[in-house]
């Protein structure tokens, strides 16, 4: 369960900004999304190589 402690005259927005923080930083709405459909792991694998292709070729254009 998430706690945001609020002090005294603060500003309700700003502390329902810290929940949603605190919220997306637990990976809950993540895991969920992934829960919807099973994914075999050889794809899952694929995916990820894919990803770090990826993320290689934007860093090789940078430099």
């Amino acid at each position: 369960m998430i706690v945001v402690p609020i002090k005294e005259g603060e500003n309700i927005e700003r502390a329902l900004k810290k929940f949603k923080r605190k919220f997306e930083r637990t990976g809950t709405v993540k895991e969920l999304r992934g829960r919807q459909a099973y994914v075999k792991p050889s794809v899952k694998k694929r995916q990820t190589k894919k990803r770090a292709q990826y993320i290689q070729k934007l860093q090789d254009l940078d430099q």
